[in-house]
């Protein structure tokens, strides 16, 4: 089967402490439990609106955004299922959907928004974001046919230093701010091809490799491989109220 993979996700790879053995289990099973609090999504789509009402309304877009220098206008970013690339050398599907592109006359932006405290370079997750959007240039570089030139993240901070609530509770609930932050990434060309090589020589193997020595999670699996379950758990089925029961 051809290796078809998200950026975002390609870039644990990039982590220190990554785990081929995680990693093949991840590509080949389908885990449970894997929740994504839908509140980090509606920001993200909440934070483009208002961006793009605002170059509407102005003609331009927000001065937080100059820390990264001219990007130009914004531009459709495509459906997910056409803002996909194929690796040539390694037959991996490289999927993903950037929160935002423009385009200018040298060529095109790709930023991502990031509904978290800024903390520059010590983000532990900074290179997960890196082969994020480099993947993501690497694709519309394939689709558009013309150069991705910049790179960004966008760190929506969650204003919470505040002394005082004066204009911010109404008879509906309180208001929130977010103070942006912008990082500029580099264009790296070499990232993304060697994490794919690597991405396939793990999944291309008939059985999970080895795991990372320390690795927490595969430790969790062997302690849930040790309670020795032989026969099928009950599924859960709903009753009457809504609730869940076993069967």
């Amino acid at each position: 089967m051809t290796l078809r993979i998200s950026a975002k996700n390609l870039g644990h790879l990039a982590l220190p402490d990554a785990c081929p053995r995680c990693f093949w289990i991840q590509t080949h099973c389908k885990l449970p439990y894997q929740i994504f609090p839908g509140i980090f999504s509606s920001i993200d789509a909440y934070t483009k609106k208002v961006i793009h009402l605002h170059l509407a309304r102005t003609g331009s877009l927000p001065s937080w955004l100059a820390g990264f220098g001219d990007t130009g206008r914004p531009i459709p970013v495509p459906h997910h299922s056409k803002f996909v690339a194929t690796h040539q050398e390694t037959g991996v599907i490289l999927t993903g959907v950037p929160d935002e592109m423009t385009s200018g006359d040298a060529g095109l932006w790709i930023l991502d928004y990031k509904t978290a405290k800024f903390t520059g370079t010590q983000d532990s997750l900074l290179p997960v974001y890196r082969c994020q959007l480099n993947g993501y240039a690497l694709i519309a570089e394939t689709i558009h046919q013309k150069p991705v030139v910049g790179l960004g993240l966008v760190y929506m901070e969650p204003v919470t230093d505040i002394e005082s609530a004066d204009g911010l509770v109404d008879a509906e609930g309180f208001r929130m701010g977010f103070r942006a932050k912008v990082l500029p990434i580099e264009r790296d060309r070499e990232l993304v091809p060697v994490l794919l090589a690597k991405a396939k020589g793990i999944y291309d193997l008939p059985v999970p490799p080895a795991g990372r020595e320390g690795c927490r999670d595969c430790g969790l699996l062997d302690g849930i491989l040790a309670c020795g379950i032989t026969s099928p758990i009950p599924a859960a089925r709903r009753t009457s109220t809504g609730q869940t029961a076993q069967q």
